[in-house]
């Protein structure tokens, strides 16, 4: 909760471009961040696994603090470059590292059958908090952008604090898979090694369409407050319609395992894809009551969707070299995201914010198109040997079927943060 209590999120850009940076610019920013980030995911995983996944979080969670503290003091372009990039670098520790901490504590537990569950409880939590900070945060701006950044930074050094005094370390030496053996089976000595075993054709396609969806919801909700400001809705409006986004966000999880059960993540991935697209279009009528409208009724359901994937990436990579092959699949998605944000900007910047918005709603449908061929062949995206027989998962049955008579089939456990200089994969995201 600490970590999410980031009071610049919902105002940030707005801040950018009080400090005269153009949309473009601002694109350019959220690219860099991205794509050093998803750069810096592969080296970062691999130490995150040797040293330690806690570790590894508090150096990023520090390196992040002091980015946000330099950017509240500079205005030249040039310093926000830098900061923007050591910033991605901060992420990139976080990322990979802090759902494989927590998968491996629930797998010592024998607590994965309820990671969905557990997961979108944290989601929640983690999102509400986003939320009530992100209010704050518009209210401190009244006061100085300075107040909104050291606050922020200042949560981000208190959660370091209790990291280090409630939470065990784990390596990828200690990790354990839920199968007994199954790393002595496979003998996977390197994460390449690893990745090769468990890469099929459908978890590839899924880690490049979940991917999509995450390109298309984090910059959706980052640029909606340029879009809405351009619309006519002031500073204050924008704060309190992002913080209801990030409400609404962070109760839609909670559906996610009654979703997981009863549809399955062949179906929840292309509605949600759907409905960013939906969000898109309406956003690129110029109305602002619309956009707002179909911000906080629609951004919510894709929320749902990131916290069943993140299970079925955790249960497709095996605990020893779980923090880097995360951090693969965080690498496309960080990558994507950056890619994203320098298409929607330059759309923006020359369509305008509401047909830009509107033109960008091709990206999800795409991603929607290259979902078919799995949703329609039944494709297997995991391994035999990744569960044991009695403990297969709920996306080893038909989508939307019910769980057979012995039990096969309840969903296991993980989670995720995120990241738009914050911490949102969302989408936002070791």
């Amino acid at each position: 909760m600490l970590a999410n209590s980031l009071f610049q999120r919902g105002v940030f850009v707005l801040f950018l471009q009080q400090r005269g940076f153009s949309a473009g610019q601002v694109a350019i920013l959220q690219t860099l961040i991205y794509l050093v980030s998803g750069l810096a995911e592969l080296p970062t995983g691999v130490i995150a696994d040797r040293i330690g996944r806690r570790t590894s979080i508090v150096i990023g969670q520090l390196l992040i603090a002091g980015c946000l503290l330099g950017q509240a003091t500079s205005s030249n372009y040039w310093m926000f470059l830098t900061l923007f990039m050591g910033q991605g670098v901060g992420m990139a520790c976080v990322s990979g590292s802090d759902t494989a901490l927590l998968y491996d504590h629930l797998v010592r537990r024998g607590a994965t059958a309820g990671y969905v569950k557990i997961k979108s409880r944290f989601t929640m939590l983690g999102t509400v908090t986003s939320g009530a900070a992100i209010v704050l945060g518009g209210q401190l701006q009244r006061i100085s952008w300075g107040v909104v950044y050291v606050g922020s930074a200042s949560c981000l050094v208190l959660a370091v604090v209790v990291l280090m005094s409630r939470v065990p370390e784990i390596r990828g030496a200690d990790a354990v898979d839920e199968k007994d053996g199954a790393e002595g089976e496979h003998g996977d000595a390197t994460p390449w090694r690893a990745m090769l075993r468990v890469a099929t054709p459908a978890l590839v396609t899924l880690v490049v369409v979940s991917g999509l969806m995450h390109a298309t919801l984090t910059p959706y909700i980052i640029f909606t407050q340029k879009t809405l400001s351009d619309q006519g809705a002031g500073t204050a409006l924008v704060s309190v319609v992002i913080s209801a986004g990030f409400f609404a966000g962070g109760l839609t999880p909670l559906l996610s395992d009654r979703a997981d059960r009863r549809i399955g993540y062949r179906v929840i991935v292309p509605v949600s894809l759907l409905t960013l697209a939906a969000a898109l279009g309406l956003s690129g009528l110029g109305l602002v009551w619309v956009t707002i409208a179909a911000f906080l009724v629609l951004v919510g359901i894709p929320e749902i969707t990131a916290v069943i994937v993140d299970n079925v990436f955790n249960e497709a990579v095996p605990s020893r070299h779980r923090a880097s092959l995360l951090s693969m699949i965080a690498f496309v998605e960080s990558a994507l995201i950056g890619i994203g944000y320098l298409v929607l900007g330059a759309l923006m910047d020359g369509l305008g914010s509401s047909v830009g918005m509107a033109t960008y709603a091709a990206v999800p449908l795409l991603a929607c198109l290259l979902w078919l061929p799995v949703l329609f062949r039944g494709a297997r995206v995991t391994t035999e040997t990744q569960k044991p027989a009695d403990q297969k998962a709920p996306w080893n049955r038909p989508s939307g079927g019910t769980p057979p008579p012995d039990g096969g089939g309840v969903a296991p456990s993980h989670v995720t943060p995120s990241g738009d200089g914050t911490v949102s994969r969302p989408s936002e995201s070791k």
